[in-house]
């Protein structure tokens, strides 16, 4: 990226390597010194494919220090934004439903959502479907590109944890994908199979 910054501008080459500047900056100066963290930051990717990307800075702060090591969670944050890592699991996506928690019993309200991550530079696409009860990952599926499948094959994943005798209502936005004819047909499929699934589609 050095050598292009004489003929870009290093705004468009860090929007085209989807890079922080500090990032950036991090890795000049980590070229130029010693890296102090190296070893810590080893352990932050270990404990965070050990976890398959569901821990957020604050829980592997805490596994790193029931090993023994002294280190505070605005480093870890630190350290896992200049790695890329971030959870894959983010409970805010569904926040607009948090008022529902303790009114509602497991089962009965779930919803799904697409969200786009990186880990060590490598964009990723997380699909799941999540009980807003308890926020229990009923089903997922990662693939590297937004493709409708990654739909079709969590959802029939989570279709074979439905309960019986359950009203189930199934929670999604605008996207693309849940406009798919295929996805809806689907839906419908279990619905006239149960006679207890029921699709809403809201705003997003």
């Amino acid at each position: 990226m050095n050598e292009l910054r004489h003929k870009y501008g290093l705004e468009l080459l860090l929007n085209l390597a989807d890079m922080a500047r500090s990032s950036f900056y991090y890795h000049q100066k980590q070229s130029k010194s010693p890296d102090k963290y190296r070893e810590t930051k080893e352990l932050i990717k270990a404990i965070y494919q050990k976890h398959k990307g569901r821990y957020g800075y604050r829980g592997i702060t805490d596994e790193l220090q029931n090993r023994g090591l002294l280190i505070n969670h605005k480093t870890v944050l630190r350290l896992m934004n200049l790695l890329g890592l971030k959870s894959v699991i983010r409970a805010k996506k569904y926040k607009s439903y948090k008022g529902d928690n303790g009114k509602i019993a497991p089962n009965q309200k779930w919803a799904t959502d697409i969200t786009k991550f990186n880990v060590r530079g490598n964009k990723l696409y997380l699909s799941p479907i999540i009980d807003l009860f308890n926020q229990e990952i009923i089903s997922y599926e990662v693939t590297e590109r937004p493709v409708f499948n990654q739909v079709v094959i969590m959802l029939k994943k989570a279709f074979r944890k439905i309960p019986n005798n359950t009203n189930l209502i199934l929670h999604s936005d605008q996207g693309w994908q849940y406009q798919m004819k295929h996805y809806q047909d689907l839906l419908e499929q279990k619905k006239n199979q149960t006679k207890h699934v029921k699709k809403r589609k809201l705003s997003g």
